[in-house]
């Protein structure tokens, strides 16, 4: 099969590009330069999509490509090589090209309308490809890029480092995102609302891009999607929409070898580790250089070698090809049992999934390739890797997921909490009715919290109600922080003379982190000291937060003269030379992480990105509203470099909307690819 491979892959890509004219396809940009992609077939929407994105952002494409091709050394030099390495080790290419014949047709047809879309654009302009001989890019590439930023997001990453670093932790740093539905029957106009909100970093491979694909086979769906992405990832079509948060649930296996040499003992015999040396091509200055470093396999999966011994990683992410493909269908969906349809794939690992649509319904499931494991071991920590007892190869089916339709209240959420605090008290699910093995987390946090505090005021709500609490920013009357600070309230000011202002600043602050506000500011810098000294799930002394109390006072009065400092002129959005005064902290439902910039500010890096609102109502097309934190290019001499960012600092939203017939009329701007 390997040798008919590339002979198959030809024939596709002739039969494909011969079937997609460019010229049929038309990009519209809109005020913004938002692309609109009307074409006849999906394909070639698909196609006139890959062409706006690379007009708008092809370098960040690029670097998602050479990941999945394992050539991103050759462009990052040393800081790439441990990608290239990882898809090695994950063996993402050769899971593409075995498992290719999983995807249907239409979807293979799409993606390689996709594909096909982004080599013309690199042969039309090949001054933009950043290494030689990357172009033309083929399918198992493709989909090797996706299974690894699958993996990726499923938490790999941050697994493997933990083995590495003998700290064995397969928890990952707390992710933001924000997700609301909100049934006809809890709104005042019976409309159905969604809030399509997730925190992701402001630039990079896993910022959104906004778009609007619109084929005459029923495609016609505006969201946003990451580069690299041929469908959309969340957002809405004419009928229904959804949202996508974080989710925790135990989706990674770590196994502890028992190993003699180069074997390892399995019910009871030894076998040969598996090993091969993965090939890298570093960029060091103006050579390139090959290095090689030694992968390991054993039953259960990838496997590295460590002081501590050989330990094996297993998880569904990069077994499975058929992710994107899920998208896809829930892009094509017309109703709520379409959608469940395409979620009962479960091809994509991960995320909660929160859903609203015009025929009143709502819905959520925190989604998830999840194996069917044994009861008996501690599945969190780490496995014995000497049983077959501990190799699972099943994965549970949509319906044994937790999952809410329709709850009394009228209402679903999730802000990256527990799923089993997703609706009103009489509507949430019992945690003893979920499968123990599969590892969902019991904890709240600021956003949960908060949120319940103010949807709980409203027996109906509007919708400038459902967007006040979306752009709520005001920690709950008790702070759910990883580690517990909570101690901060009972201290007495006079009993801490150095920094007796500071407490009393913070002890009377109304919590709110706007531009303003001078108590949100030393709060920030309190919040991102005591992440750098301790762990999580500390619980801080009186004694360990008056010094961090003391350490951010001296910060401050070195950097600002004073601890009096406006939250909007330490912080900034930052574009190219543009600065806009930025509000948000961590783990308040508007959501900004920042990280430090120069003369002691700091700037945001993640956190509130783009953001759709949509109101649903029978017989009607949605009314959408929509914002990104930047722009739709990445280009510094385009129009469209900064044009949102102003929007987004005022809370201010741009109407959006998936009628053609309005789009090619108010358009700026209206092209073929080619």
């Amino acid at each position: 099969m390997r040798h008919s491979f590339p002979v198959f892959f030809l024939l596709i890509s002739f039969f494909s590009e011969a079937q997609i004219q460019p010229d049929q396809v038309t990009i519209a940009r809109d005020q913004w330069g938002v692309p609109h992609i009307f074409a006849k077939t999906d394909p070639e929407a698909a196609y006139g999509l890959a062409w706006a994105h690379a007009e708008d952002d092809f370098k960040t494409i690029q670097q998602t490509a050479l990941a999945g091709k394992g050539m991103l050394a050759r462009h990052l030099g040393k800081g790439g090589a441990p990608i290239d390495y990882v898809v090695g080790l994950l063996k993402t290419k050769e899971t593409a090209e075995e498992k290719l014949h999983t995807l249907s047709p239409e979807f293979k047809a799409l993606a390689q309308g996709y594909i096909d879309g982004l080599n013309a654009y690199a042969k039309t302009y090949p001054e933009e490809v950043l290494v030689k001989n990357s172009f033309p890019l083929a399918m198992n590439d493709y989909l090797s890029s996706i299974l690894l930023s699958l993996s990726v997001i499923s938490g790999a990453d941050d697994v493997l480092s933990s083995i590495i670093n003998r700290t064995i932790d397969k928890s990952t740093a707390p992710k933001g995102s924000n997700a609301f539905a909100i049934a006809p029957w809890k709104t005042t106009d019976g409309s159905a609302f969604l809030n399509v909100n997730s925190h992701q970093p402001l630039e990079g491979p896993v910022a959104w891009y906004e778009a609007h694909l619109h084929s005459e086979e029923g495609w016609n769906m505006l969201g946003g999607l990451f580069p690299g992405g041929c469908v959309i990832f969340h957002g809405t079509n004419e009928n229904l929409g959804w949202a996508h948060t974080v989710n925790h649930q135990d989706k990674i296996v770590v196994y502890k070898l028992e190993t003699k040499g180069r074997k390892y003992r399995f019910d009871g015999e030894w076998k040969n580790l598996e090993k091969k040396r993965i090939k890298l091509k570093v960029k060091l200055g103006f050579l390139t250089l090959p290095i090689g470093k030694r992968a390991y396999w054993s039953v259960y999966g990838p496997t590295l070698k460590t002081k501590n011994g050989f330990y094996s990683i297993r998880m569904g992410a990069n077994q499975d090809v058929r992710g994107i493909e899920q998208w896809y269908q829930m892009n094509k969906a017309s109703n709520f049992t379409e959608f469940y349809r395409a979620m009962e794939m479960v091809a994509i690992p991960g995320f909660n999934t929160v859903y609203a649509d015009k025929n009143d319904t709502i819905f959520y499931v925190s989604n998830g390739k999840i194996p069917i494991r044994k009861k008996g071991y501690d599945w969190q920590g780490v496995l014995p890797g000497n049983t077959s007892e501990t190799l699972w190869t099943d994965y549970h089916p949509l319906k044994d997921l937790p999952q809410y339709l329709n709850p009394k209240s009228g209402y679903l959420f999730n802000t990256n909490n527990t799923v089993f605090h997703a609706s009103g008290a009489e509507d949430n699910l019992d945690p003893d009715s979920i499968d123990p093995t599969m590892g969902y987390p019991l904890k709240d946090n600021n956003r949960s919290t908060r949120f319940v505090e103010l949807i709980e005021q409203y027996k109906k709500l509007n919708y400038e109600d459902f967007k006040r609490i979306k752009y709520d920013a005001q920690y709950p009357s008790k702070f759910h922080f990883t580690m517990d600070i909570n101690a901060l309230e009972s201290m007495s000011p006079a009993d801490y003379p150095e920094i007796q202002n500071e407490l009393e600043m913070i002890q009377k602050w109304d919590r709110k982190a706007e531009v303003s506000s001078k108590e949100a500011t030393f709060f920030a810098y309190f919040l991102y000291a005591i992440n750098e000294r301790f762990e999580k799930n500390d619980i801080l002394t009186k004694d360990q937060i008056a010094e961090v109390f003391k350490s951010v006072k001296t910060q401050m009065i070195a950097n600002f003269g004073s601890t009096q400092v406006q939250l909007g002129d330490a912080q900034k959005l930052v574009r190219g030379n543009k600065e806009f005064p930025l509000w948000g902290l961590p783990d308040v439902l508007r959501a900004m992480y920042t990280t430090p910039y120069e003369n002691g500010k700091r700037k945001g890096i993640a956190g509130e990105s783009y953001i759709q609102l949509v109101r649903y109502k029978k017989g009607e097309l949605p009314e959408i509203e929509s914002v990104i934190n930047y722009g739709a290019s990445n280009h510094p001499e385009s129009p469209h470099y900064t044009d949102q960012a102003q929007l987004f600092i005022d809370l201010k939203l741009k109407p959006m909307t998936l009628d053609k017939a309005t789009v090619l009329e108010t358009a700026k701007k209206v092209y073929s690819p080619q």
